[in-house]
């Protein structure tokens, strides 16, 4: 049988199965975990793939879930992928009461759709007719929250990098992979129901901790040293940066305080920072950084407190894969229709899809069906077929072009895409931008 009538095999019994697909969905918004601790998400993705008798992997990068369909014949191996993680939010209405966290993002309906996509290729038969295989991967924590308890995780050993794709990448999950696909859910324009081709911003993490003097705040101030009187100078030191950077390189700063002290009449002595030092390149972010190094060193001088700056690697820009992208446009314009499908531009948001597209093509197309603001309380899902069936067909769909007569476009994806980094080139690179990053600072001053 062609591609297209393996499709529409793979999308009518997908399409057939909107009602459980939206229902796990729901199920999993109603339940959102933050990253690395995504158990229960993990089980229900894990139970699903073994329901269509695939063999699962768990435990990736502490609770990733993956499972390989293998198809007749040999060939080269697709991947598609979803994130298991929600976002802080805890202004959402269906955020957890205890952690804070909400799918304000998207990623159930990541997860729902790369199931979905499973039980497609595998009761419709299409896979029987495709060469290679399907590696069906749930990843961990895409968003890159609680640094300070990732952070300890990483000096546990337990991981080296604090996103899930990042650390799937060091532990070689991605070995032999071609290419991979992985939608995400965005409000569209109107007129759009999904976009193509945006780029994102790469950065660099930071925690920072000031040090100062505890004493009682109302009797005798002056015997103390305020830490958060430091970081609130270092604060307003980062913001008079901002016209020094320039508006091409989309950098963006944007701290919070996470600890201000302990009481309020004992002056902060252990006050700190997240943040992140983001651009639309690397050269820019490493130039970044380094200002902003300096500024919280400055508002520890003024005040006469010590600062301790760890950073941390966060993620790459976006690369983006021409060939690839043109098949996944081409599938969803054959499910949405071609003027629905709008031209994607740089976000100055991150992601860990920037750190796969260094080894590997990967197409991360914005599908519709949402309305609000993303990370935001109005965030929700609005019409669940666009949300939740239209990205597993698309994967269903993508993965029958690529994998069709012995997996020839999926080679040709691969080889248009040009040089790629192995995985130890990847780990390489982080360890020489944080070294750049930092590069000319007082001993002890960054770690």
């Amino acid at each position: 049988m062609n591609a297209q009538g393996l499709k529409e095999r793979a999308w009518d019994m997908i399409d057939r199965a909107g009602a459980q697909t939206a229902a796990l969905a729901e199920d999993i918004f109603r339940h959102p975990e933050l990253g690395f601790k995504e158990e229960r998400t993990a089980g229900i993705a894990a139970a699903e793939l073994e329901r269509l008798g695939l063999t699962v992997r768990r435990g990736l990068a502490g609770t990733g879930v993956a499972a390989t369909l293998s198809c007749a014949a040999p060939g080269p191996r697709v991947a598609l992928l979803g994130e298991l993680d929600a976002v802080v939010c805890p202004a959402h209405p269906a955020a957890d009461p205890a952690s804070g966290a909400a799918h304000a993002c998207g990623h159930h309906a990541q997860v729902a759709a790369v199931l979905a996509a499973a039980r497609g290729l595998i009761e419709s038969g299409a896979a029987a007719g495709l060469a290679g295989e399907v590696l069906l991967m749930l990843a961990p924590a895409e968003e890159y929250v609680e640094i300070e308890y990732r952070d300890g995780l990483r000096s546990r050993g337990a991981i080296q990098f604090l996103g899930g794709k990042q650390e799937l990448i060091r532990r070689g999950a991605f070995a032999g992979v071609t290419c991979a696909v992985i939608p995400h859910l965005s409000a569209q324009p109107p007129g759009k129901k999904a976009s193509m081709g945006g780029t994102t911003n790469g950065f660099i993490g930071k925690l920072v901790r000031f040090a100062g003097e505890e004493a009682h705040a109302g009797a005798e101030p002056h015997r103390g040293v305020n830490a958060l009187n430091a970081a609130l100078m270092a604060m307003l030191g980062v913001h008079v940066l901002r016209e020094t950077f320039r508006d091409e390189d989309h950098v963006r700063v944007h701290p919070i305080i996470t600890r201000g002290g302990d009481v309020v009449n004992v002056v902060p002595a252990d006050v700190r920072l997240e943040t992140y030092v983001r651009a639309a390149t690397m050269e820019a972010a490493v130039t970044a950084n380094r200002r902003v190094n300096r500024a919280l060193r400055g508002g520890a001088a003024a005040v006469g407190a010590e600062v301790e700056i760890c950073d941390l690697p966060g993620y790459l820009p976006r690369r983006l894969a021409p060939a690839l992208d043109a098949v996944v446009r081409d599938n969803l314009a054959a499910l949405l229709g071609a003027d629905a499908v709008g031209d994607g531009e740089h976000g100055a948001g991150s992601t860990d899809v920037g750190d796969l597209s260094c080894i590997l093509p990967v197409s991360h197309p914005m599908v519709g069906g949402v309305e609000g603001r993303c990370h935001a309380r109005d965030f929700r899902v609005t019409d669940a077929r666009l949300a939740y069936t239209v990205p597993a067909q698309l994967l269903a769909g993508t993965a029958i072009d690529l994998l069709h007569g012995a997996g020839a476009l999926a080679l040709e994806v691969r080889r248009a895409y040009g040089r790629t980094l192995s995985r130890d080139e990847y780990v390489r690179l982080w360890h020489d931008l944080l070294a750049a990053a930092t590069a000319g600072e007082p001993a002890g001053g960054s770690r």
